[in-house]
């Protein structure tokens, strides 16, 4: 059977046509890149905007007086803007600039919940969370006597949400989970989350790295105080993210890392700091990274996002109804809403195997654990293959999928 198009609003083969990633072969196969929860592929005029950074606006930030500084400093800032306007942030002081959802967990974790945690306090993760949103919490846990408490995710793949709010007690010190997980897809009711943890006087943090690729979003509506997202799945550079906080979160957090760009003044017997988002952001920043986020972010707004939505319902639609119907295919979860990502297992072939041969037929996946072994434990699997989509994904793709599948079959049964 070959998936048929439902919707048509969206030009994808237009907007397959401004990335260059995706017009190569490989093994003399079309790319068909199913790989976009690990990182998505970068539209020209990403590219454009990190060469003019890098080729014509090459000079450090806020503290040049010549032409290329201010040029500089105003495309950086312009890029927080735009950051601040996807995320419907009140101020672009709300926009702290790291190096991606990692670093964006850990300095929550260091500057603004060390200082408040006390032996025998407890953190709240769930089952789902991907090792980045998992380990900071458990080893700052770790160095102050505190304990990380886990909530269930249910056999269908959704985090058990009595058992999360029973969980958040009355030494919760801050609740963090994932807006979509990045193995099964699922997408998590975010805002009661968040209500339920606000109500009982506990932050949260909830990790945006899977959501925002597929359009913006209204994060003070969520109810968080913290969300973090990298830049490399929002079609932007490697090596830039952000961390969106409530004002009066970031307001109270101390230096994450000491040197220049942050500080006021500094004297002998004293050094006082910036205010956030400066204090938070010590040294050089990866300027030309940044300026490539906001142009990703620019360009993906700039979409149709009522068709974007259509068209990526309609593909893991479709992924879903073709892997169902090859004999041997297991399709993992069954949450009721799930975006972006489809993990499924091949019945007596490693995962491994699995992304090798569909990668001989250009069919890019990934095979693995995922970086979430405490969810694979759950789910009793060791590594699975995950097939995810962007906006610049087609039917054809999926077909391509479905056939390369196919072949893996009639390797391995012969």
């Amino acid at each position: 059977m070959t998936a048929k198009a439902i919707y048509s609003q969206l030009d994808v083969e237009s907007i397959r046509a401004q990335f260059p990633g995706l017009q190569q072969e490989i093994n003399g196969h079309p790319l068909a890149y199913l790989d976009n929860a690990a990182t998505t592929q970068k539209p020209q005029v990403v590219l454009d905007a990190v060469l003019r950074s890098l080729g014509l606006d090459a000079s450090n930030i806020h503290r040049g007086i010549h032409t290329l500084s201010h040029r500089a400093t105003e495309a950086f800032e312009s890029a927080r803007d735009e950051v601040a306007s996807f995320l419907s942030a009140a101020s672009s002081r709300e926009v702290v600039f790291v190096r991606g959802a990692t670093e964006g967990v850990n300095l929550v974790a260091s500057a603004f919940l060390a200082p408040l945690l006390e032996a025998g306090d407890e953190v709240l993760v769930t089952e789902m969370e991907h090792h980045s949103n998992w380990v900071p919490w458990q080893w700052v846990c770790q160095q102050r006597g505190a304990r990380l408490v886990v909530a269930r995710v249910d056999d269908r793949g959704e985090l058990d949400r009595e058992d999360f709010i029973a969980k958040l007690g009355p030494k919760t010190r801050l609740a963090a989970f994932c807006h979509v997980s990045n193995v099964l897809g699922t997408v998590n009711p975010v805002s009661d989350l968040c209500s339920a943890a606000r109500e009982r006087g506990i932050p949260t943090l909830v990790d945006g790295a899977q959501a925002l690729l597929h359009g913006p979003q209204d994060v003070p509506a969520l109810g968080c105080d913290f969300y973090v997202a990298s830049g490399h799945k929002l079609f932007a550079p490697t090596g830039i993210g952000i961390l969106w906080g409530r004002s009066d979160r970031l307001q109270v957090m101390g230096p994450y890392q000491l040197g220049g760009g942050m500080i006021q003044q500094v004297g002998v017997d004293e050094t006082t700091f910036a205010p956030s988002p400066q204090r938070l952001e010590a040294g050089t920043p990866d300027i030309a990274g940044a300026v490539g986020l906001g142009a990703a972010l620019h360009w993906l707004a700039s979409l149709d996002q009522e068709a974007l939505q259509r068209h990526e319902r309609e593909l893991m639609s479709a992924c879903e109804q073709r892997l169902q119907e090859i004999d041997g295919v297991t399709i993992l979860g069954r949450p009721r809403q799930r975006l972006g990502a489809i993990p499924f297992v091949f019945e007596g072939v490693h995962p491994h195997d699995v992304g090798t041969i569909l990668d001989q037929g250009g069919v890019a996946v990934r095979s693995g654990h995922h970086c979430a072994q405490p969810l694979m434990a759950r789910l009793h699997q060791v590594a699975t293959v995950r097939a995810s989509f962007a906006v610049y994904n087609t039917l054809k793709e999926v077909d391509v999928l479905a056939q390369r599948l196919l072949k893996v079959k009639e390797v391995f049964r012969r």
